[in-house]
């Protein structure tokens, strides 16, 4: 619970038994269960779905291998417009989601589309966010960063895997907004379909900060490529991770903490639906799925169903409220 009571602080304020994992028993099984990451691989709802399909898979959950479709475009709205109006009854898709998506909701990013045209399913965890350079980079701290920014907003550019206007987007302006950066327009976001392509822009010398979350930067802090010099969490996290500092600490009073999950079609039936629930829950609950979580810096959030769907209707109007009040 104090994690969820800081993820909900976040978003309020900065936008922000062992052995076989057991499942409630349903006649439903998905014959060919497909999961949707709405980015191009190496982001964070391509982990959702490549991490959580495999272990589903390595406990029994599912019966074959999850079949896992990269739809980019439109910082999650080519999928989202793909579920709703081609794929509106399909008891076999889940959809991995995230803040970012609540953000483009909130946003009215996805045209036509709410989210009330999809049915939530559950949180896997979530994972705060990150602000990092390269690991060649003179940029040692955010402050410098930031005031790079502000002696020449020209030669910084940040890159991040939502669309502009979106969740990590937004992460860029809330550390801006709290060190001092009243010009938003000042600060350059570069978007890209992912956080993998955006970390390889990177790298690649085409932009020179990148802003995303724990999971997506993990692999290439542990490669050497990037360090990170501001973690969005209200305190330093636990394990490999503790290394990392925190914006508050560095006096940059920024929060940003992402949760993962996953959405289905509407009209998905009832059955269905509360079979994928259930398994999903099952392996939140699997001492597997823990250590996966521990791995990849995932702190708890543990929602299903009805309350999962009332966390992401309080999530997008936080993030409208803060959307608002920065862009004032």
């Amino acid at each position: 619970m104090r994690f969820q009571h800081s993820l909900r602080f976040a978003l309020a304020g900065a936008v922000v038994a062992t052995g076989m994992a057991l499942a409630p028993a349903s006649a439903f099984e998905p014959e060919q269960p497909e999961c949707i990451a709405p980015a191009n691989p190496g982001g964070g709802w391509d982990f959702t779905c490549r991490q959580v399909g495999k272990t589903m898979q390595d406990l029994g959950l599912i019966g074959s291998t999850m079949q896992v479709v990269n739809l980019a475009g439109g910082g999650g709205g080519v999928a989202f417009a793909e579920v709703v109006n081609k794929r509106g009854d399909d008891n076999d898709l889940i959809v991995a989601a995230s803040t970012a998506t609540a953000t483009r909701l909130a946003t009215g990013a996805y045209p036509g589309n709410t989210m009330d045209q999809v049915r939530w399913l559950a949180t896997i965890g979530a994972d705060y966010g990150v602000i990092a350079v390269a690991a060649d980079s003179e940029i040692e701290t955010l402050p410098a960063l930031l005031d790079q920014i502000k002696a020449d907003p020209a030669s910084i550019a940040v890159a991040g895997g939502s669309a502009v206007g979106g969740w990590d987007h937004l992460k860029v302006l809330i550390a801006a907004k709290a060190g001092g950066i009243d010009d938003f327009r000042s600060v350059k976001y570069i978007a890209f379909d992912g956080g993998g392509e955006a970390v390889t822009q990177l790298l690649a010398g085409s932009v020179q900060a990148f802003s995303g979350d724990i999971s997506e930067a993990k692999g290439f802090v542990d490669s050497g490529d990037i360090k990170v010099i501001a973690v969005l969490a209200p305190e330093r996290l636990s394990g490999d991770f503790s290394k990392f500092p925190t914006a508050t600490e560095q006096g940059i009073e920024a929060l940003g903490a992402n949760w993962r999950g996953f959405y289905a079609p509407k009209g998905m039936s009832d059955e269905a639906y509360d079979h994928w629930v259930g398994q999903i829950k099952a392996l939140y609950d699997s001492p597997e799925w823990k250590e996966v979580m521990a791995a990849n810096g995932l702190e708890p959030l543990d929602l299903q169903g009805a309350d999962f769907e009332a966390f992401v209707a309080e999530s997008v109007a936080t993030i409208k409220d803060l959307t608002a009040a920065i862009t004032q």
